[in-house]
This record gives structure tokens, sequence and C-alpha cells, in this order.
């Protein structure tokens, strides 16, 4: 007896495709979520604020625009100060619960703050 096994479709194969395409979903979403978040701008601005540190001379001041930061900080509602040089190190931190660290090689005295005349820029002064 010969049996017609044209175009049976095996459950196996049905859940295999299904546990498939959730994974891709759920991977697909990760993605978009994670792309414009808090810890993209932290690790972008904390690895950024690094290298100008390392190429800047003493008695340099620079200035940078962080309006997307401050704005992503105030959509997740954190007070704190968002940029941080503690020895040679820089943390960017735009949520509570979060933050980015980097370090620089320059032996340099750094000082931050947030200019009150031109709103959204940050200014870090290399002694």
């Amino acid at each position: 007896m010969k049996k017609n096994k044209k175009g049976v479709i095996l459950a196996e194969n049905i859940i295999f495709i299904v546990l498939n395409l959730i994974f891709l979903l759920i991977l697909i979403f990760f993605l978009f979520s994670k792309v414009g978040g808090a810890a993209v701008l932290e690790e972008k601005y904390a690895k950024q604020i690094a290298l100008m540190i390392d190429s800047a001379k003493p008695g340099m001041e620079i200035h940078l625009n962080v309006k997307d930061a401050l704005e992503k900080a105030d959509s997740e509602e954190f007070e704190g100060k968002i940029i941080e040089v503690v020895g040679n190190i820089v943390t960017v931190k735009l949520r509570e619960k979060g933050g980015y660290s980097y370090s620089f090689f320059n032996d340099v005295d750094v000082s931050t703050y947030l200019d009150d005349i031109n709103k959204g820029e940050y200014v870090i002064t290399v002694n």
C-alpha cells in the first residue's frame, strides 16, 4: 500500500515555524526598544567626552550640545547631574537605574557644569 504524502504538513514543522517567528518578533522588538533609548545616549556621550578630554590641552573649555540627552533625562524623570567626571572616569547618567562610565588617559583635572546661558549645553573645563 502506498500512502499519498503530497501536501501534508507535519505538526512539528508548524511548531518549528511558529517558534521561529515568535523568536524573531521578540528580537526585533528588543532592537527597536534599545535604538533610541537612554542607554545608547549614555554610552555615546561618555565615549565622546572621554575622547575630547584625551585630545584637549590644559586650559581648554569644551561646549557640548546635549539637548537630546537632557530631553531623554526629563522623559525618564531623572533630576541629577547627567555628566560627571571623577578622576579619569566620565560617567553619563540619564536615568535613575543606569549610567555608563568610560575612562580617559590624560592626567588632567576636569570640571563640568550645565551652561545657564546656552540652554542644553554642558561646559567641560580641562585644567
